[in-house]
C-alpha cells in the first residue's frame, strides 16, 4: 500500500478512535491484518462464547478460522438446522463479531440487515461486541455513510446472496420494496450506554464490501 495512504489511514484511525471514546465505545488500529487479529484475541478470551452477524471482514482476518479451532465456544450457525435457534443464542453469547457498512469519521456506525439478528445483537444482548472495520468503510458523516451502506454495500450483498432486487443488477439503491430486500432495519449506533461493550477495530486495508 502507497505509503501516503498508510499515513492518512493511521490520521484518520485516530480521528475516528476519539469519537468513538466521546460516545462510550473503544476504538483500536491496526496497521495489518495479523495485527487486527491479534487485537481481537485480546479482546476475547478462551472459553468465551462467540457467535457472528455476517462479517466478511472478521473471516478476512482470518478471526473466524481461530474461533473454529481454538479453545472457544463457536456458535456456528452455518452447523446449525435451526437457523433461528442459532440466531437467538447469540442474544446470551460472550462475545459477538460483526463489521459495519460503514461508519462515519466521528465514529457513528451504520449498520443494514434483513433478518434483523445482526443489528439487534449490536443493539442488545451479547456481552461484548467486536467489530472489524476496513478503513474503507470510513466516510464523512451520516448521509455518506446510508450512501455507501445502500449503494455499495447492499448491492455487493444482494448479489453475493444471489437475491432478485433492483440493486443486485444495477448496483445502486432504488429504496425497494422487493421481497428479497436485505435493507430492512438500519440502525445507526451514536452512543452506548453500556462502557466496556463495544469495540472496534479498525484496519489498515480494504476489507469486505
Amino acid at each position: 500500500m502507497n505509503e501516503n495512504i498508510i499515513k492518512r489511514n493511521e490520521l484518520l484511525a485516530q480521528k475516528v478512535i476519539k469519537g468513538l471514546e466521546s460516545r462510550n465505545m473503544s476504538g483500536y488500529y491496526a496497521a495489518t491484518k495479523e495485527e487486527a487479529l491479534k487485537k481481537a484475541l485480546e479482546l476475547i478470551p478462551e472459553g468465551s462464547s462467540v457467535t457472528m452477524g455476517g462479517a466478511m471482514s472478521a473471516h478476512e482476518i482470518g478471526l473466524v478460522d481461530v474461533m473454529k479451532s481454538g479453545n472457544y465456544d463457536f456458535i456456528d450457525r452455518d452447523q446449525y438446522e435451526d437457523k433461528r435457534a442459532a440466531m437467538l443464542a447469540a442474544y446470551d453469547a460472550d462475545v459477538f463479531l460483526v463489521s459495519a457498512n460503514a461508519m462515519t469519521d466521528d465514529g457513528v456506525i451504520v449498520s443494514i440487515d434483513g433478518n434483523a439478528n445482526r443489528v439487534s445483537a449490536i443493539a442488545q444482548g451479547p456481552k461484548k461486541v467486536v467489530f472489524i472495520v476496513g478503513m474503507n468503510k470510513i466516510c464523512n458523516d451520516v448521509d455518506a455513510a446510508m450512501k455507501r451502506a445502500r449503494n455499495v454495500a447492499a448491492p455487493i450483498n444482494a448479489q453475493r446472496f444471489g437475491l432478485s432486487t433492483p440493486c443486485s443488477k444495477t448496483g445502486a439503491c432504488f429504496n425497494c420494496k422487493s421481497p428479497d430486500t436485505i435493507c430492512c432495519q438500519i440502525l445507526i449506533t451514536r452512543f452506548s450506554k453500556h462502557e466496556g461493550r463495544i469495540h472496534v477495530i479498525l484496519v489498515n486495508d480494504n476489507l469486505g464490501f
